[in-house]
């Protein structure tokens, strides 16, 4: 819309700043051009491949041309010289001429992402003392430019998903840059675990690259995955002991278990993950991109149907694809000794067959999308799903040959590992798995490994993140180890997986995990198979510690079963029974913490959405004081014990039902549709963020009702494959004033499911408003979704 004629210095300044987004231009308007008092021009979200006259606007001191059809770059832009602002980020440019900015002397913020760019001009150097944003996001880059390393004045930098392996030092050094990011890029030096502390973490470690042998360090995360009982803790203690170990049912993985392995120069960190749904709701807190994923299946359980295949294989490969889209799977058949050659050779053939239909029919989906999108009339409203749609189609699973093995065989053993190796050593498959790293980095490892391993550390191996320090420092060789160097090494580790230190954590911040797996066990304590059989089975010794009686536990139980919550009681008690069984009585309170007082477990549960704390488990309070207006309303401290949802576990829904009172023709709803599905647990931590906004709530497996100002929306999860959607509804507002507060509550939810969504970053999420007309199927396809606001149209 160009503004409209007004008087005086309103017409003026409404002249001077013209905005033409999203209105499916394909020339620029003559009026435009012939207007010399322009100086800002957004023509985001339209269908220009030119620009010709655009160098008529000579006081153009801004210009968008983003969101646009444009492959060739408009070299009239270099008559701009007054020029400051340039955004021509999600086009299809490929090349920028010589020329261009040597001619903006005055240009401080540049847009170029999302684009289809391997080099940028000499002459960008020419605006070294003018530019301070610079966005090359999703390009083609292999290396950071030169041009890029003169621009001195550079306060924001963003090189994401490009190929880059190693950024220069003096990129950092000699500029005033504030925000740096590389994620998404194979980087060695320094590794993506460096990047990600940001700016000072990166210039510590070149600091600490200085005058010294560099080393190499080559560590692969590992990750088991596969249906339970399939073998998987048989093959990852074989390979860590190098001969063929059997593992009973009995001694099967609870939770997640971690080992280190090593082959030649290579070291593997083992991270073993149990196979029952229940536990699956913990593993978006482990599972890491840039990992290798041995995908175990049980071949004397496999059969030739695609039930069977999407229980053992496709629902692994389908949520890799959602959650690492980039992941390398190598699939592994055990207990082949219960089957015929014959048999192994037609399982394998069929498993591979199907996997490729899988990745055949992902492609087919996003192509899909993509050509629905682009066949629109009005395109130009969905250029940022269109472009995550083209992010999506150049992640894809690499899914290796299947190896058949028999765990009870050595040699089988010896050629599963044999493979391994020869498929890390491929740097085209594993770009990341060598991190050019300084001496200091090591040392702290061996250092907090020789700790870890020490009689003195305690059973659990929790440690004062002071204390740790300071043992650090008594060794010689690190005595002049400072505390910031000292903390971006245990972040680097953490972000490896060697040590877990949660510093975001308040209550947490101040400890260092040197055994990531006594975390897991407690997580397993309170996300586990069969909870229900752990609360019955606490001894009455254990009731009367915590000053309950059989009555409670009984009680405990049944809320649990029917309500899917546990009381702090419940929580102690059950973990004060593993914590005594393992003989860590001295951690109980610092982890499960009291009345008054939230433990490190609980923080941690909740942290990653996997409970909430349910604040009105009364409907009323009796005690409460008289609300007088005009004065304070102080509140009375319930004397009741706080008790923990756990949405995992929930089950009816007649409670949410009878609130709700059933959907009504005239009620407002939307959707948000995924493919391929809506992960496993993406649902239930929606509940947990909803209801940690919305405290009065009624929740059940697949439904949940929040109150707002009195309002009633139901967020609905229907999870079919090919139709797999949650629905938000509420009641159509009386008054036309109302519209705006039902409409705003949506918008919540939306950005709740969106934010949430991109944890998946091989999810396809879109939102549609179902027609109003009574019978009609048709639906309303949203555009972007823009802060608060969809694109208007």
């Amino acid at each position: 819309m160009i503004c409209s004629v007004l008087l005086g210095q309103e017409q003026d300044d409404c002249a001077s700043q013209v905005t033409l987004s999203t209105m499916r231009l394909r020339v620029l308007p003559p009026t435009v051009l012939r207007d010399p008092r322009v100086e800002s021009l957004n023509l985001d979200r339209n269908k220009l491949k030119h620009v010709p006259g655009i160098s008529k606007l000579g006081r153009l001191r801004k210009l968008i041309l983003s969101k646009n059809e444009i492959a060739d770059f408009p070299e009239e832009i270099q008559s701009l010289v007054h020029l400051e602002k340039l955004e021509l980020n999600q086009n299809q440019i490929r090349v920028i001429p010589e020329g261009i900015f040597s001619c903006l002397p005055r240009l401080k913020h540049l847009r170029l992402n999302n684009n289809r760019l391997s080099a940028l001009p000499k002459d960008l150097a020419t605006c070294s003392s003018s530019l301070q944003y610079l966005n090359l996001s999703n390009n083609l880059f292999r290396a950071v430019p030169q041009a890029v390393l003169e621009l001195v004045s550079l306060q924001e930098l963003y090189v994401q998903n490009n190929a880059l392996r190693q950024l220069p030092r003096e990129l950092f050094e000699g500029r005033p840059l504030k925000m740096f990011k590389a994620n998404g890029n194979p980087l060695r030096e320094p590794p993506n675990e460096v990047c990600a502390g940001g700016i000072q973490q990166i210039l510590s470690y070149f600091s600490q690259l200085e005058n010294c042998q560099v080393e190499e360090d080559r560590r692969v995360k590992t990750m088991f995955l596969g249906a339970s009982l399939a073998g998987k803790s048989t093959i990852c203690k074989s390979l860590k002991q190098r001969q063929a170990v059997l593992v009973s049912e009995e001694e099967r993985t609870v939770g997640i278990e971690i080992s280190e392995f090593h082959i030649q120069d290579f070291t593997f960190l083992f991270w073993d993950f149990a196979g029952q749904l229940e536990y699956y709701v913990t593993h978006h807190v482990f599972i890491t991109p840039q990992a290798l994923v041995i995908l175990v299946i049980n071949f004397q359980k496999y059969q030739l149907n695609n039930d069977i295949f999407q229980e053992l294989v496709g629902f692994w490969i389908s949520n890799l694809f959602m959650r690492v889209p980039n992941s390398v799977v190598l699939p592994v058949g055990t207990h082949t000794d219960c089957c015929t050659g014959e048999e192994v050779e037609e399982k394998t053939r069929d498993i591979m067959s199907k996997i490729q239909a899988m990745l055949e029919e992902r492609r087919a989906n996003l192509t899909h999308f993509i050509d629905n999108l682009e066949s629109r009339e009005e395109s130009e409203f969905y250029v940022d799903q269109w472009d995550r749609l083209k992010e999506m189609e150049r992640c894809t699973l690499t899914i290796l040959n299947l190896v058949p093995v028999n765990c009870t065989d050595y040699w089988d053993i010896k050629k599963l590992e044999m493979t391994i190796l020869e498929h890390v050593k491929n740097e085209e498959i594993f770009p990341n798995v060598i991190r050019v790293l300084p001496p200091v980095y090591k040392e702290v490892e061996a250092a907090i490994v020789d700790i870890e391993q020490s009689e003195e550390t305690a059973e659990h191996g929790m440690m004062d993140l002071n204390h740790l320090l300071s043992e650090i420092t008594h060794r010689e060789h690190l005595s002049h180890l400072g505390t910031e160097l000292f903390q971006d090494i245990l972040r680097y580790l953490h972000r490896i997986g060697l040590i877990i230190w949660y510093e975001e954590i308040k209550q947490l911040e101040s400890t260092v995990f040197l055994r990531p797996a006594f975390l897991i066990t407690m997580f397993k304590i309170l996300v586990r198979y069969g909870l229900v059989q752990q609360l019955e089975s606490i001894s009455v010794d254990l009731l009367v510690g915590e000053h309950a009686t059989i009555r409670d536990q009984s009680n405990w139980v049944w809320t649990f079963k029917s309500k899917a919550m546990l009381c702090q009681r419940a929580m102690r008690a059950l973990v004060k029974h593993q914590l005594y069984l393992e003989g860590m009585k001295d951690v109980f309170e610092e982890m499960v913490g009291h009345k008054t007082r939230k433990g490190r477990l609980l923080s941690l549960l909740e942290h990653f959405e996997i409970c909430l704390e349910v604040r009105n488990a009364k409907d009323l309070n009796p005690g409460a004081r008289e609300f007088v207006p005009g004065k304070p309303w102080e509140t009375t401290q319930d004397g009741g014990e706080a008790y923990y949802l756990f949405p995992t576990y929930l089950n009816q829904s007649e409670e949410v039902s009878e609130r709700w009172g059933g959907d009504h023709p005239e009620d407002l709803h939307v959707r948000a549709y995924f493919s391929p599905e809506i992960p496993e647990g993406f649902f239930q931590r929606l509940m947990v963020k909803a209801c940690s906004f919305y405290s009065a709530h009624w929740v059940a497996k697949v439904t949940c009702l929040l109150i707002c100002s009195g309002k009633p929306l139901l967020i609905k999860e229907n999870n079919q494959k090919g139709y797999s959607y949650i629905e938000l509804r509420s009641r159509k507002p009386v008054q036309r004033t109302e519209f705006q507060v039902t409409w705003d509550f949506f918008m919540a939810i939306v950005f709740i499911i969106r934010k949430l969504s991109e944890e998946w970053p091989g999810l396809h999420m879109c939102m549609k408003a179902p027609c109003r007309t009574a019978g009609c199927p048709a639906e309303f396809f949203w555009p972007d979704v823009d802060d608060k606001n969809t694109v208007s149209k």
